[in-house]
Formats: C-alpha cells, structure tokens, sequence
C-alpha cells in the first residue's frame, strides 16, 4: 500500500478516499481479521456483544499509534481524509434495524418467506445484500406489518436509502438523516 501510495502522488495532492472498509484499514495500519477495536474514528469494542445497540456513545479515537487498539502500522493517511463507503452505511442501517426487531414478530416471517435462501444466522444477524434491501423498500406488504416505533424507523430507513444514498440527494437530506436518528 505505501508503494501504491507513492507511485500516485498522495502526499503532494491529498486527496480525500472513499473505498471498501478493508482497504482503509490498511491504509490506516489497522490490524485485519478478527479485531477488538475495529473501527478506525472511535474505540468501538467489537468484542463487548452486550453494550451493542445499546451504547451510541463510543470514545473518539484520539490518535493511531502501533501497539494500541489494533494499530499495527503507521497510517499511510489522515483519517480526517476518508470517507465512509455509502454501501457500507446502508448495510449498517439495516443490519442494526433487522437486528432490533422482535424475532416473533410476523415482519420476521415474512423476511424469511421473502428471502427462502437467506440463512436464519444470517437473518438473525440483519445481513443482507443491496438488491434484497432495494426489494423491500419496493415491497409495499411489509409496510403493513411494521406498528408503531418499528414503521416509523422503517419510513425513516427508506427516506434515508431514497433522499440521502440514492443517485440524488434530497434538498433537505440533513432533515431526513437527523430524522433517523
């Protein structure tokens, strides 16, 4: 990576990065594979399953030094320099929405009629790919079985995919995403 990085010319012109998370790790000298801390802005412990979903405040990361939360390396770029996949995010959301519904309920049923070849772990876990997560924005029946708090952050999700990861951004974007929030 530091060969690619200098063969492009990145410390004469700076340029912000946009690439798979995987990518980005390397370039910030992050350890790969099975990592305790492994998002590169905060100290987000993977390993600590029961504070998931329930903490949203994670401590900011305040530098990448080697030898400390999984930094092997020194980083090949500023952090302030990259920028999230909108892929990625969108899976995020969903994950973290399929994740927090009730298993019992008949939406759960339903994503599991939907989607036959879709594993229960995975199911379970909230992992889909982009063309089952465009299938359901599409799917009007599953607006019907979503009630109260779960419908309106199903709205929200959908505004979100549509108005902010879509091929246009919606005027008023910054409205729709701090209403998902």
């Amino acid at each position: 990576m530091k060969i690619l990085i200098e063969a492009i010319n990145y410390d004469k012109f700076k340029w912000q990065i946009c690439g798979d998370l995987k990518v980005i790790a390397l370039l910030l000298g992050l350890q790969q594979g099975l990592t305790k801390y492994c998002c590169f802005i905060c100290e987000w412990n993977s390993r600590a399953r029961s504070l998931h979903y329930s903490r949203k405040d994670w401590p900011a990361r305040k530098f990448l030094e080697p030898g400390i939360m999984n930094v092997e390396n020194q980083a090949l770029v500023e952090p302030s320099k990259i920028l999230f996949p909108s892929m990625h995010l969108k899976l995020g959301l969903m994950k973290t929405f399929v994740k927090a519904m009730n298993q019992e309920e008949a939406a759960v049923t339903y994503l599991r009629e939907k989607f036959p070849r879709l594993s229960e772990a995975k199911l379970k876990e909230g992992i889909f790919i982009c063309p089952q997560i465009r299938d359901l924005i599409k799917d009007e029946y599953i607006n019907k079985l979503f009630q109260g708090d779960e419908k309106a952050a199903w709205d929200s999700f959908k505004f979100v995919v549509k108005g902010f990861f879509g091929n246009r951004r919606a005027q008023d974007y910054e409205e729709i995403v701090n209403n998902l929030l």
